[in-house]
């Protein structure tokens, strides 16, 4: 009874391999496992809500309205209910509509109210699997702080290495256990993310910034409360939000009140991740007004920001650990080596602009990790989430030295 006590809902969609969900689901009720199932009016042609209802002992959600009464299936509650959401099999129509909040049936309205880890399990043909949109909504779904398309420690094997084909449903089992019962490495440490750009203002309707999305510092920020970490999240000015409950989110717009921010927080923290972009100057002063356009050349005069991760560095003790990034165009080891040095980091995470895939606005990265003890990692392109599970995994390790 390794679930016991454990709210699960079982997505069904109109997959051949719908049969499957009957023995995934008569696994996690012999695991103890509270089990509600959903199903779309798809899956419906495949097996019948009477075979699912009998395994799971609950009446199957499918439709909005239960009956002609006026009784209807709340999808918020069912959201708000579950610890774990598993959708298995996930037609590549179902990834679609996930992907872009498509809410024309009862599981997709579901899955936008959950407030727990979604877990994905993809099933269709290779063609379809290696079709460009069903790629491209891949990619948009791995971005979503909490929901897990593949495989890894505590995580489900989603089928994308089995081309397309899903997962076992023995298998699939042993992962939702294995994520209920997993160590989370994490567990009581305070974290400090920095993410995003700042804007420093000309007048009230210019800046200075730059590119940065975010995307990078928030999804460490989601892995590090994943593994239990206490998150405080330094924002700039993204469009980005947050899925993780336990996230406590600061947001700013300049380099002073990121500065301010960190200043703050630091000292109660025992790691401190720099992942923003700073913008390294800021107008010396700010027009009140609109500044109009002139027939004449306009100068700005500049001066200098606070260096965030170099004054953390001033303060930063035995017992606490800093991070921080590199975003360089040439030079880049030794440019990123000579950072590491002056603002007392004990690792710095360099990524480069000559590296395709890799840097501001895109959904990929390309690190290389370079720890003051000149140890060197290099590590492949990948998608951001999961660039930042092995800066989570590098930090955990070396937080253990301390």
């Amino acid at each position: 009874m390794r679930l016991k006590g454990k709210h699960i809902i079982l997505g069904l969609t109109g997959s051949i391999a719908a049969y499957k969900a009957a023995y995934l689901l008569r696994g996690l009720v012999k695991e103890g496992a509270d089990v509600q199932v959903v199903m779309t009016p798809a899956a419906k042609e495949f097996i019948t809500p009477v075979t699912m209802s009998a395994l799971s002992g609950r009446p199957v959600a499918s439709d909005f309205f239960a009956a002609n009464d006026g009784t209807w299936h709340s999808h918020v509650d069912m959201g708000q209910w579950a610890d774990l959401m598993l959708v298995a099999p996930v037609t590549a129509a179902t990834l679609g509509k996930l992907a872009h909040g498509i809410a024309d049936n009862l599981l997709v309205t579901t899955y936008m109210s959950a407030k727990c880890p979604v877990y994905l399990a993809p099933a269709m043909d290779l063609d379809m699997f290696r079709h460009p949109s069903t790629l491209k909504n891949l990619d948009i779904l791995r971005s979503f702080g909490n929901v897990i398309l593949e495989p890894g420690e505590g995580e489900l094997a989603s089928g994308l290495h089995g081309k397309g084909r899903m997962q076992e449903p023995e298998q699939l089992v042993e992962e939702v256990v294995a994520f209920f019962h997993s160590k989370k490495k994490l567990l009581n440490k305070k974290v400090l993310v920095t993410a995003g750009p700042t804007y420093e203002k000309i007048d009230p309707v210019r800046f200075i910034g730059n590119y940065s999305s975010g995307k990078m510092g928030f999804a460490l920020a989601e892995k590090l409360a994943e593994q239990g970490a206490q998150v405080v999240l330094v924002a700039g000015p993204v469009s980005l939000k947050l899925a993780h409950p336990s996230i406590q989110r600061i947001d700013v717009q300049s380099a002073s009140e990121m500065h301010e921010a960190c200043l703050q927080h630091f000292p109660q923290m025992d790691a401190a991740v720099m992942c923003a972009a700073v913008a390294d100057y800021r107008p010396k002063k700010i027009a009140s007004q609109k500044i109009k356009r002139q027939a004449r050349e306009m100068f700005i005069d500049l001066e200098a920001t606070a260096d965030i991760a170099a004054s953390l560095g001033k303060l930063k003790t035995n017992s606490q650990l800093l991070v921080g990034f590199a975003l360089e165009t040439n030079d880049e080891a030794q440019n990123a080596l000579g950072k590491l040095q002056k603002k007392n980091l004990d690792f710095i995470v360099l990524n480069s602009l000559q590296d395709q895939g890799a840097g501001f606005g895109v959904d990929t990265n390309k690190i290389t990790i370079l720890s003051k003890d000149n140890n060197v990692q290099l590590f492949e392109l990948k998608h951001k989430t999961e660039v930042a599970a092995d800066i989570v995994e590098k930090l955990t390790q070396e937080l253990a030295k301390l």
